[in-house]
């Protein structure tokens, strides 16, 4: 399969599909045109006499030094080798393949020079399986992700390392390994491969999609821990909501009454709601998750756009036959959108985290036995369980402070104020990591509950999803090891097997 893409025009589901199925993209025909006329534009500069920056001048503080028409190709392979300076793990295969899509689509608006030649060959390497080795840790966020993107512009020239077929090896081998051959660049094509911020925006979507999922399973667990503990469901009453008027409110609420229909132990507590008032945790989970939520989706709107962005320096407009300096490499919007997304996972994880300990609480969790063990005392039940969630809980909130707020000059001065973009976004998939094992533990601690409430049963949805569960971590009568059932409850909800098993995503957008 192949996602074809239009620049300019690239949705967020393209782009996850991309993402999580490894599929290769290809641009639309129909961008070709617009993609050579750019390169004939640099072309023609390259031969002319007056100074253009990147074209035929030295880089950053470097600029006022004119380079010869001879010298052009090794300028640009100078450039992309001197730029190869990341350092740490290597990006995971399906973001930096995110990444080299990204790259298609900013080049393909017809404003970055390249030439159809080095384009073609960036697809190839997708429609192949060669994917570039690129070291996490080196941008700063402008001028664009230099580091990373000159690593994957590196495998371009036959340079650093590919992953091939799950083998890790020289750029030149696994290229002719495929039938491809290196490009030699030509004029402005390294500058229009390595600025640019393909690499920050990557990472943050990949940290968007997964935070998308999270906010879906953690609706549907947290119906199902309002059965376990007899909470009301009166605050989820549709004139509550929209008298507040905030349209994630009003989603989470509409999914959680429709996921609740039916429920039998909902039913059975319903006289005394008049007296009851549920912990925050329980009461205002539409209000938290879906305020969480409209962050999200600003932040996913945000990064579609920067998806279908020309971020590269300088740009070529044919239009006006200019070639212009700016700054569209800067990637403040990506590093406001990661700290977006980061503050919203952290809510998630902590209210969840209040669900939990309110379940394994006697005090709290309407006559459910301590820690949700049928013998405890003897048993310890999920009382350690909790306190990892509480964990992952508190550094989730350490490391949803803002990068965007930070800076540092760079380049002789020159980039004097930076986005930090790239770890702002790179953090995103260890909060993410968390998040999805605070509600695994959710998961379990609430479906021990619902069936400590037999013979009452849950609401049809509800039992699908206790089913799942179930059916990869049995219930807990007596202690055992149980580093093993939170890493298997966490997979539920990282794969998307808890918000698909309750269809919570459609569920949020028709009447309930």
């Amino acid at each position: 399969m192949t996602v074809t893409l239009t620049p300019g025009a690239a949705t967020l589901a393209q782009l996850e599909i991309i993402w999580r199925k490894g599929t290769a993209a290809r641009l639309t025909e129909t961008a070709s045109p617009a993609i050579e006329a750019a390169a004939e534009l640099v072309a023609q500069a390259a031969a002319g006499d007056a100074a253009v920056y990147g074209v035929n001048t030295g880089f950053g503080k470097l600029a006022s030094v004119r380079i010869a028409p001879q010298d052009t190709a090794r300028l640009q392979r100078n450039l992309i080798l001197s730029h190869c300076c990341g350092v740490g793990d290597a990006l995971d295969i399906a973001t930096t393949r995110l990444m080299m899509a990204l790259k298609l689509l900013s080049v393909g608006r017809g404003a970055s020079g390249l030439r159809w030649e080095t384009v073609a060959l960036l697809q190839e390497m997708l429609a192949h399986g060669v994917t570039p080795v690129i070291p996490a840790q080196g941008s700063v966020g402008a001028s664009g992700d230099l580091a990373p993107l000159a690593h994957m512009a590196a495998t371009l020239i036959g340079a650093g390392e590919a992953w091939l077929e799950g083998e890790r090896m020289s750029s030149d081998v696994a290229l002719a390994r495929v039938g491809l051959s290196p490009v030699t660049l030509g004029p402005k094509e390294g500058l229009g491969l390595i600025n640019g911020t393909q690499f920050s925006t990557a990472c943050a979507l990949a940290g968007y999609f997964d935070s998308i999922r999270n906010a879906q399973s953690a609706i549907a667990i947290s119906c199902l821990s309002t059965d376990a503990i007899m909470g009301s469901t009166a605050p989820l009453e549709p004139a509550l909501h929209d008298l507040r008027g905030h349209q994630g409110q009003i989603d989470v609420a509409r999914a959680m009454r429709a996921i609740m229909a039916g429920s039998v132990i909902r039913e059975s507590h319903r006289d005394a709601d008049a007296r009851v008032q549920d912990p925050y945790c329980i009461r205002c989970q539409p209000q938290v998750t879906g305020a969480a939520l409209d962050l999200l989706r600003f932040a996913g709107r945000t990064l579609e756009i920067e998806a279908n962005a020309v971020s590269d320096n300088p740009l070529v407009l044919v239009e006006s036959g200019q070639i212009v300096s700016g700054g569209n490499f800067h990637a403040e919007p990506v590093g406001f959108a990661a700290d977006q997304i980061a503050l919203a996972i952290a809510e998630i994880g902590a209210i969840a985290q209040r669900r939990v300990a309110l379940m394994v609480d006697p005090t709290l969790s309407h006559d459910l036995p301590p820690f949700l063990t049928p013998e405890p005392g003897l048993n310890s039940g999920l009382m350690i369980a909790e306190v990892t969630s509480a964990a992952l809980m508190s550094e989730n909130k350490h490391l949803a402070n803002p990068c965007s707020t930070d800076s540092t000059p760079t380049s002789a001065n020159q980039e004097d104020h930076v986005s930090m973009a790239a770890h702002g976004a790179r953090r995103l998939a260890r909060m993410n990591a968390n998040l999805s094992t605070i509600l695994g533990i959710e998961l379990l601690c609430a479906a021990q509950g619902v069936e400590f409430r037999a013979p009452l049963e849950t609401s049809p949805v509800l039992r699908r999803l206790v089913e799942i569960t179930r059916g990869a971590v049995p219930a807990l009568t007596h202690d055992r090891y149980m580093a093993d059932d939170l890493a298997l409850a966490a997979a539920l909800v990282r794969d998307g097997h808890v918000s698909a098993t309750c269809d919570v995503a459609r569920l949020m957008e028709g009447p309930a």
